[in-house]
């Protein structure tokens, strides 16, 4: 299926690995252009020139820390130069540490909603202006399945992340007639680093192998797998199409069925 997003610009935070990674791959297999960050310099030059090599499209890799406003505006202004506009921007960042509420702090608390929630909006933000000029543009916003069905061990996630639906889903309904989609991807367990760290600190944890702490996890899915990358790529690239311009304002679990409300 040809998405009809073929020369336009994506702007994908945190794109080194994980889920930025896998957005912007199969993004660029529908030779969109990109505009990457990262933290970290070598691994986002890396993505890049596999990408680039793989699917020759332009690939404009950069270093930025989303929680740093500053960093945004510089990574915006060098976007900007080379592309001139933006068209698809995916927000995403990494998640917070886990625990018990008592553990944390306010101050953990304002940490987790800077990189959660507040990057979300300084992104969208800087980039919006440009959507609005072109009457067109798509807004994804990565957060996690905990905006439907909290987790008790992530109360940092929990509350940071649902912030990001209240933005994304008032963002919605003011720009909806300059055909500017916004939604909310809220994926479950993926098999990214995050998963397979999480796999190991809880088979040490047990006192039990690594596989047998995965397959503890499947069993908790009605699938019984834990997601790739790949598909929730896919989601992504299609809410960035011509054929999602009348879906807007909404969260998409991703979780293999595990989440068991009705709304």
């Amino acid at each position: 299926m040809d998405l009809m997003i073929k020369g336009k610009v994506a702007v994908i935070a945190a794109a080194s690995k994980g889920l930025g990674r896998a957005v912007a791959e199969v993004l660029a297999k529908e030779r969109v252009n990109l505009a990457i960050c990262s933290r970290n310099k070598e691994r986002i030059n890396e993505t890049a020139d596999y990408i680039q090599a793989e699917y020759e499209v332009e690939v404009l890799p950069l270093v930025c820390d989303v929680t740093n406003p500053s960093e945004i505006i510089s990574f915006k202004e060098e976007v900007i130069d080379r592309f001139e506009t933006c068209h698809i921007l995916f927000t995403n960042a990494g998640g917070p540490p886990s625990g018990k509420l008592e553990d944390f702090t306010g101050e953990d608390f304002k940490k987790a909603i800077d990189l959660n929630l507040m990057s979300t909006i300084n992104l969208v933000y800087a980039f919006l202006p440009y959507m609005q000029c072109q009457k067109w543009g798509r807004v994804l916003a990565s957060t996690s399945s905990n905006v439907k069905q909290l987790t008790p061990t992530f109360p940092l996630s929990n509350v940071s992340r649902v912030g990001v639906v209240a933005f994304i889903k008032t963002f919605a309904r003011e720009f909806a007639h300059l055909n500017i989609t916004a939604n909310v991807l809220a994926p479950g367990y993926i098999m990214t680093e995050l998963t397979k760290e999480y796999l190991e600190n809880q088979a040490k944890r047990e006192g039990i192998q690594y596989n047998e702490a995965l397959e503890k996890l499947k069993s908790t899915i009605p699938t019984r797998t834990i997601g790739n990358p790949k598909d929730f790529g896919a989601l992504a690239a299609f809410l960035a199409s011509e054929y999602a311009s009348y879906i807007t304002g909404e969260t998409f679990l991703i979780d293999g069925g595990t989440y068991s409300g009705l709304m």
